[in-house]
């Protein structure tokens, strides 16, 4: 090959090993993603709106059950978003933003909601001091380090490393309906906030697990609405779902680190837990 010929032939390789254009047009799953974090920012406005109204008035002790009950319904709509944006982009295709738009939404929603959400229960409750604050700053802190951590690394393919944020966000709005003590709930929420961080390994929500949490979403969804509208034993039915929901945040990755332990004692034979992370 002669020079000219080599001259000819580098800006032609040169032209193919360039990687295609990143689509960067919206796709289906990009408007799931966006209603994902219009949800969050809609229940933030839903409680800064009521909040201000109540100090306006002079009003003492918690919000309406109604108000709380849609700023809930609102952030457990942002989570079935989340939830389906990501099947519905391998399904029919995603946008080269899509990872960032999700983290962004996931900010909005499980983040700042979330730990707005505390400062509210904080300031309306009691004098609380800097406690419940710091709670709140814990959980945004928490999801924003998450997902600077889920972008860095590989995904996994079975499990969470980390109690992931919709759930996270769930469990603190859990605290704050049950109206604990400043302290035990403040302390709860930092909890949550150290799981959110943790190296625990929470299964991923795909298969028929996915239309499991879709139900519990639903189901989430009706129990709040009978406790808005006062429904006989709604009270009830609200703290003994809440009370579950804790519960399984804390059972699940005790029977993860079980069943682990108990595939390496019985020399591989038992039920062994794939250690994969992501988030």
């Amino acid at each position: 090959m002669t020079a000219t010929d080599e001259e000819l032939a580098e800006p032609a390789l040169a032209g193919a090993a360039e990687p295609p254009p990143t689509r960067t047009r919206l796709a289906v799953a990009d408007y799931l993603t966006l209603g994902n974090a219009l949800c969050g920012f809609m229940a933030v406005w839903q409680l800064a709106t009521a909040q201000s109204a109540q100090l306006a008035t002079g009003v003492q002790g918690p919000m309406e059950r109604s108000v709380l009950a849609t700023a809930v319904i609102l952030l457990l709509m942002a989570a079935a978003f989340d939830l389906f944006d990501g099947r519905v982009a391998r399904k029919l295709g995603g946008s080269g933003m899509g990872a960032e738009l999700d983290n962004l939404a996931d900010v909005i929603s499980f983040g700042f909601a979330p730990a707005f959400f505390v400062v509210v229960w904080g300031t309306l409750a009691g004098d609380g001091g800097a406690v419940p604050i710091a709670g709140a700053a814990a959980v945004l802190l928490a999801v924003v380090v998450r997902l600077a951590r889920f972008a860095y690394q590989a995904p996994g393919d079975s499990y969470f490393t980390g109690l992931p944020s919709p759930f996270g966000a769930m469990a603190v709005i859990t605290v704050v309906l049950l109206d604990p003590p400043i302290l035990v709930g403040s302390i709860t929420v930092l909890a949550i906030a150290w799981l959110m961080v943790s190296r625990i390994e929470y299964p991923k929500p795909r298969g028929r697990l996915a239309f499991t949490v879709l139900a519990w979403i639903l189901g989430s969804v009706a129990c709040l609405t009978a406790w808005a509208v006062d429904v006989p034993a709604g009270t009830a039915l609200l703290y003994s779902g809440s009370s579950l929901v804790l519960a399984l945040i804390l059972v699940i990755p005790v029977y993860v680190v079980v069943t682990r332990r108990h595939g390496r004692g019985g020399g591989g034979d038992g039920l062994t837990v794939a250690s994969t992370r992501e988030g």
